[in-house]
């Protein structure tokens, strides 16, 4: 209980303030005469304002309430560094204990893990939190089990009582991390590029270990590795090559070493689209013919393609009499071409060429050493494919994918996509083409809805993938590899119908464009590839194969476990398998003879870039409090109450505030005196002062 005076005045306080001033000018007007009764006057005038002032007792009946200690408990990624995890379970069942044993003292847990999409520990924002849900006069400390590092201190709440550290960790830690300092997005294929690493040193490194050069592992799409030495705590400019288009996962991997510890953050991957300067693409049409502009258009319609187009108008037969000095043609340069500069193509067409003595048999070695060396042949065959002067009979019968058996099929019929052809990712989904205006002749059921072709040349002897069929199921468009290239043989010179709308026409620049691209090595067209996207840490694993049969997955986490996913078929040749990351980190999927490196954020997590334990970070939030910490490593300190302001940590110890905050239950409020006290009280000190002054 707790009594204190009050005023419940009668008047405004102006006025009675005016009151007060009134009856001092008064009592000094009575001194100032000599009138012996001044003092009386004056004690009458404050009983007057003492009246009008209203003091009254009041009494406050209070409950006491406890104290309430904050305990936040850090079980982010990097508190399950060796002897971390014990040191914190130890360290939280002696502040428990500790806090029960306190009079009127309450414990509040909180349980921190990663902070979502990398953010770290964020120890602040729990304690900020926290603190929100309770009465602020009833805080008496809060206290950290951590190792320290705090990713948000710019989040830190003004605490009305002593911060403290219980530090888990040893101090004999030490770690390297490498760190990718620069690396492009973009890349250019077959031109070097530069990466730049670093070598970091943490902790209380061995003197066997400090500053010692080591071995930094680079491979590009988990190819083979190449192996640098880097030295420490120096920045190295590795030089890298781009192999293919599309995404290039780089990884880099740094040996770890006895006694390190962590090789969480020894590795990192950099993710570098890559990209074709130009496409060169060369292209030969043996004569003038509807088809020709088809080729030409859809090759300079992509902005990417720098296309030399050459058209034989004037064959060696040709004998007309026209002196060569007044011809306005163009000499094929065969040696320029087909000798000096085949090497700098990706992709030769051979549209409706016959050899006609153009291109002697030692230029069609050069081509079929181009393909075997990794470049690209394309045939669109015509019927000069089923003659002697095919091209296939040169050095191009060792790796085109057909013989042609000389017969030419003059008839209408419906290009089909096969069976295999449903699966491969240049004819994948063609049938599925509508004309946009109409016009095509109603097909059967499983036809497709485009329009018919006139002519074809049959096929014989196929070697590769026949993934279009035409007339009687006979192989229309063929693909294969031959060494480290590709070749594709398209036995029909009549793709143009489709551009032209006979028959509501049908998908030719969709079916040219990516047959171009595939045989490019275009990485979306590979039909045999294994593919992650990523949406925080949802993973979309795609398997895209020829094969059938069912599929899984196996996916090996950041901390070596494994995991293996059934995938599900969603399309012929599609496979896919949903995957939630349970920890941000670097991901190697593997399925069949395909595998694929990924990073579910970055390789190193924020939470290992620095993984030494220490209380530095959160010295600026402890200070203003007089907060300390304790190493657990030194043992399990003891919980003591510290006045305000005096330090609340040292060797073993360390302090909370209390409080002795309450709830008022009851107020009762009482006059201190009887208003008739107060005028009786006046009249008296009135009248002694006139009897004293009136017998002077």
């Amino acid at each position: 209980m707790v009594q204190r005076i009050v005023f419940d005045a009668l008047l405004p306080s102006p006025l009675i303030w005016a009151a007060a001033v009134l009856a001092g000018l008064m009592v000094a007007l009575a001194l100032w005469r000599g009138l012996p009764g001044w003092w009386l006057r004056g004690l009458a005038a404050m009983a007057l304002l003492a009246a009008l002032a209203g003091p009254a007792l009041e009494t406050e009946d209070r409950q006491p309430l406890s104290d309430i200690v904050l305990m936040v408990v850090d079980g982010s990624a990097s508190q399950s560094l060796p002897g971390r995890a014990e040191q914190t379970a130890a360290a939280v069942a002696r502040v428990e204990a500790e806090i029960a044993a306190l009079p009127n003292t309450e414990l509040r847990r909180i349980d921190l893990g990663d902070g979502a999409e990398d953010a770290g520990s964020l120890l602040m924002t729990a304690l900020s939190a926290a603190l929100a849900e309770e009465p602020r006069a009833r805080v008496a400390g809060a206290i950290l089990i951590s190792d320290g590092q705090a990713h948000d201190l710019a989040l830190a709440p003004d605490m009305p009582a002593p911060l403290t550290l219980l530090q888990t960790g040893r101090a004999v830690d030490w770690d390297r991390r490498l760190v990718v300092k620069t690396a492009p997005a973009f890349g250019i294929i077959g031109e070097p590029l530069s990466v730049v690493v670093r070598i970091e040193e943490m902790g209380a490194m061995p003197a066997a270990e400090a500053g010692r050069p080591v071995d930094v592992t680079l491979a590009i799409d988990g190819g083979a590795p190449e192996t640098y030495q880097v030295p420490v705590e120096t920045d190295l400019e590795l030089a890298l090559t781009l192999e293919h288009g599309g995404q290039n996962v780089v990884q880099f991997d740094l040996a770890a070493s006895e006694g390190e510890l962590t090789d969480r953050n020894n590795a990192a991957v950099v993710q570098i689209n890559g990209v074709r300067d130009r496409l060169r693409v060369l292209l030969v049409s043996g004569e003038p013919h509807a088809g020709e502009r088809t080729w030409r258009n859809l090759l300079k319609s992509d902005a990417s393609v720098d296309l030399v187009h050459f058209t034989i108008l004037r064959p060696p037969e040709k004998q007309d009499g026209v002196p060569v000095s007044e011809l306005s043609l163009i000499a094929f340069p065969t040696q320029e071409l087909f000798v000096e500069k085949i090497d700098q193509f990706d992709l030769i067409i051979f549209d409706r060429y016959s050899q006609r003595g153009i291109l002697p048999p030692s230029y069609f070695d050069n081509i079929r050493d181009y393909v075997l060396g990794g470049g690209a042949v394309l045939v669109s065959a015509g019927p000069e494919f089923a003659s002697v002067e095919s091209v296939y009979h040169s050095s191009l019968a060792e790796i085109l994918p057909a013989r042609p058996t000389a017969r030419v099929l003059e008839r209408g019929f419906l290009p089909t996509v096969s069976e295999l052809g449903q699966r491969h990712p240049v004819t994948e989904g063609l049938d599925g083409f509508r004309p946009e205006g109409g016009g095509a002749p109603e097909r059967a059921a499983g036809q497709p809805a485009w329009g018919r072709w006139m002519r074809m040349v049959d096929l014989a002897e196929t070697t590769g993938e026949t993934v279009m069929e035409g007339a009687d199921g006979r192989p229309l468009l063929v693909l294969d590899r031959a060494g480290e290239g590709r070749i594709a043989l398209l036995a029909s010179d009549q793709a143009w119908l489709w551009s032209r709308g006979f028959e509501g026409g049908g998908p030719q620049l969709e079916l040219l464009r990516r047959l171009a691209h595939w045989m490019m090595k275009e990485p979306e067209l590979e039909e045999e590839a294994l593919t992650v996207t990523a949406e925080g840490q949802q993973m979309t694993i795609t398997r895209r194969t020829l094969g059938s049969g069912p599929r899984e997955v196996t996916i090996t986490h950041p901390d070596g476990t494994e995991t293996v996913l059934p995938m599900q078929e969603l399309g012929p040749g599609r496979h896919v398998a949903e995957f939630a990351a349970p920890e941000i980190g670097l991901y190697r999927m593997q399925e069949g003879d395909q595998s694929r490196v990924f990073a579910v954020g970055p390789s190193a997590p924020r939470e290992f870039e620095s993984t030494i334990a220490s209380a530095e970070p959160l010295a600026p939030a402890m200070a203003p409090r007089n907060g300390g910490a304790v190493r657990l490593e030194d043992g399990m300190p003891d919980i003591r109450t510290v006045r305000e302001g005096r330090p609340a940590a040292g060797r073993g110890w360390i302090g909370i505030t209390p409080r002795e905050a309450h709830a008022t239950v009851g107020l009762s409020v009482a006059p201190l005196l009887p208003p008739w006290v107060f005028l009786l009280l006046a009249s008296g000190l009135i009248l002694g002062a006139w009897l004293r002054e009136g017998r002077r």
